[in-house]
């Protein structure tokens, strides 16, 4: 066996490659449920792109500093297999993620799509390797896969358990530690051979060379889909507020408004997903919403709806139509309840349409709840 190390330098490279795939893949997915559903999948595609053109790329400039005594180099139908192997895997858990519910299973199912399509990139990749032979041990195997597959559904269940900011970038370092792990797990179980014609010319760019250009190509293909992103597709969960300073345009609104009535908000809607759509609801038709995980239920007479909202975004979204949070785990439509029950220091009621179902009322929140239905 041939002794080798590592280029600490491209192996920071590698994982600075990581970290800036999933930041933006997960960035360009944020908000994609609402889209049109053209427009999901386009951004679905460039997310994919991003993540799994970033797998490969952290794999390639990680090989690329591998120092080994003999020179070696990569055939370059076999290095873009893996590299479209990790894309297409990467985008079959997107679609999981953006056109099925998000529910426990799927988002494990994902994560571990997401983490069997790395470990399948590198050793596709390592098969390409000509003038050296990869040999493999099942340790090693067992483990790269393992780390993958456990770690990637961790970075998935954070990144998608709520989607804002702080999420994503654990999302992202989740992803990013998956990948290097599994990396350099299975190069600590593979050892190398020399081919015998080991001794032939090297590769017309030297290893290091390329690895910059890898690095420096990932880097530029990461911030374009995440400007273009920014720029088409818009995020709908929040519109930024500009801040507003006294100008003469100000004070000319101002006169306007006084004229013409101000424009009415437009019509709050609640989105649930089913079937891999999404659809909207009025929230007076919604009797009950319930807490599932970092998801909600809605209750609409005796269907049950599964809503991407948590129970908290829910509550802060819903406050103007009149529901109140009766119990941690349960925001109510006061105007849907057709019995009030008071136990001890709590409560229990019912709502129109699902008469047997029973909405626990918290001691704390009783008043606020008696006091709304004028008891």
């Amino acid at each position: 066996m041939l002794e080798y190390s590592h280029d600490p330098r491209l192996v920071l490279a590698a994982f600075a490659i990581a970290l800036m795939a999933g930041f933006t893949g997960l960035s360009l997915t944020r908000g994609a449920n609402a889209l049109p559903v053209g427009q999901r999948k386009a951004v679905i595609s460039m997310a994919a792109v991003a993540l799994g053109g970033g797998i490969w790329s952290m794999h390639f400039v990680a090989m690329l500093g591998l120092r080994l005594p003999i020179l070696y180099t990569y055939d370059a139908l076999v290095t873009l297999l893996s590299a479209l192997v990790a894309i297409l895997l990467t985008g079959l858990a997107l679609l999981i993620l953006h056109f099925r519910p998000r529910t426990s299973r799927n988002l494990g199912l994902a994560g571990a799509i997401i983490g069997g399509g790395i470990a399948l990139m590198h050793y596709i990749g390592m098969s390409g390797m000509e003038l050296c032979s990869p040999v493999y041990t099942v340790p090693g195997v067992a483990g790269a896969l393992a780390a993958s597959v456990a770690l990637s559904i961790l970075a998935i269940r954070i990144a998608y358990s709520e989607r804002g900011r702080r999420n994503i970038l654990l999302g992202a370092a989740g992803f990013g530690a998956a990948v290097i792990m599994a990396h350099f797990l299975a190069m600590a179980g593979t050892g190398f051979l020399p081919d015998p014609q080991s001794d032939a010319l090297g590769p017309a760019l030297e290893n290091g060379t390329l690895a910059i250009i890898v690095t420096l190509a990932a880097f530029v293909i990461s911030a374009a889909f995440l400007l273009s992103g920014i720029t088409f597709f818009p995020t709908p969960e929040e519109t930024p507020q500009a801040a507003t300073i006294p100008s003469v345009e100000t004070a000319t609104a101002a006169v306007a408004r006084r004229v013409d009535p101000p424009r009415a908000d437009p019509p709050l809607k609640v989105p649930h997903e089913r079937e891999g759509r999404t659809f909207f609801l009025d929230p007076a038709s919604i009797s009950v919403i319930r807490a599932e995980g970092h998801y909600t239920l809605l209750q609409r007479g005796m269907e049950t709806l599964f809503c991407p909202w948590s129970i908290s975004e829910a509550e802060e979204r819903l406050a103007s139509a009149g529901f109140l949070r009766v119990h941690r785990s349960y925001l109510l439509n006061p105007a849907r309840v057709t019995r009030f029950e008071k136990l001890k220091d709590s409560g229990e009621c019912s709502v129109e349409g699902a008469d047997g179902l029973r909405i626990p009322v918290s001691r704390t929140r009783l008043s606020t709840l008696r006091e709304v239905l004028g008891l």
